[in-house]
């Protein structure tokens, strides 16, 4: 039988991720003996071996590392299910938009004022994440609806409604020579060999490499740059949350960014539709941002 259950899964995913029999267990709550017979049943059910012991600890078989990505998807859908229904079964629960924090600020105000004039239009909340976190919102079932960036945010599997093309700008310490130019090129900002740029986490979670530094929010970065040691090519929109240490310049070859509505297919609700709409009709009258 092929059938795994849910209390299965967060076993194998606790063990998988401890590498450790009893940590695994400390974290679940249980004792080890148990924890043990369960991840070998489920072995001899599958046909597999997941796990290579040793009295150090496990490690994962290529068939664990399977499992590994497939058990976390399944029970972040499980999840997922449960909000969502929880939420449909309250006629008064608020649409949940979530967004990076001081991303497409002006953009948001007006998206949100357009979905208030809409007939029987739900309130909506705001949920603000940092920088590629709306994904697994919307994928966790948090969150109803996303603002997000393309090409820089995971929309793979979620429907979408443009909104907004911009430019992009280079954050610059004050103080900098740089900062003094009108318009800079992306071959300028590349290899400044006192302002390396910071490098943010892709989408699989890894850093590229280089000699800047690794930043995960928006707050590490904006010290960062008031304090000297890095630079950063973001959206021009995104100069929302400017520090007075900071001076914003046009990267005049930097690729578009596009600010698109996002949300997973086949969840399309009513409230859902009505902000779509609304989405619609800023996008005929949105100009694209300024960068100065």
């Amino acid at each position: 039988m092929d059938d795994l259950e849910t209390r299965e899964l967060r076993y194998f995913v606790a063990v998988a991720e401890e590498l450790h029999f009893g940590r695994a267990a400390d974290r679940l709550g249980i004792a080890q003996p148990p924890l043990s017979r369960a991840i070998r049943l489920l072995e001899h059910r599958l046909g597999v071996r997941l796990l290579d012991r040793d009295r150090r600890g496990a490690a994962l078989t290529d068939a664990g590392r399977v499992l590994l990505v497939e058990a976390r998807a399944a029970l972040d859908a499980v999840g997922a299910a449960a909000r969502r229904t929880r939420r449909a079964g309250d006629p008064k629960r608020p649409l949940v938009l979530v967004t990076k924090a001081g991303a497409s600020h002006e953009l948001l105000r007006q998206l949100l004022a357009a979905g208030a004039g809409e007939p029987g239009a739900p309130p909506v909340e705001v949920l603000l994440c940092e920088v590629g976190e709306q994904a697994q919102r919307l994928r966790d079932g948090r969150a109803d609806v996303a603002l997000m960036h393309r090409p820089f945010d995971d929309l793979a599997g979620f429907d979408t409604e443009d909104l907004h093309v911009e430019g992009q700008i280079a954050l610059l310490p004050a103080g900098h020579p740089l900062a003094s130019r009108d318009q800079l090129t992306l071959a300028e900002v590349r290899e400044v060999p006192d302002l390396p740029i910071a490098r943010w986490p892709r989408l699989d979670g890894s850093y590229p490499d280089g000699p800047g530094p690794e930043v995960h929010t928006q707050s590490q970065l904006a010290q960062l740059v008031a304090l000297g040691r890095t630079l950063l090519v973001i959206p021009a929109s995104s100069r929302a949350w400017q520090w007075p240490d900071h001076v914003a310049v046009p990267v005049t070859d930097a690729p578009d960014v596009t600010t698109v509505l996002a949300w997973p297919p086949g969840k399309h609700s009513p409230a859902v539709a009505s902000l779509v709409r609304s989405a619609a009709r800023l996008r005929a009258t949105a100009r694209p941002a300024s960068p100065n």
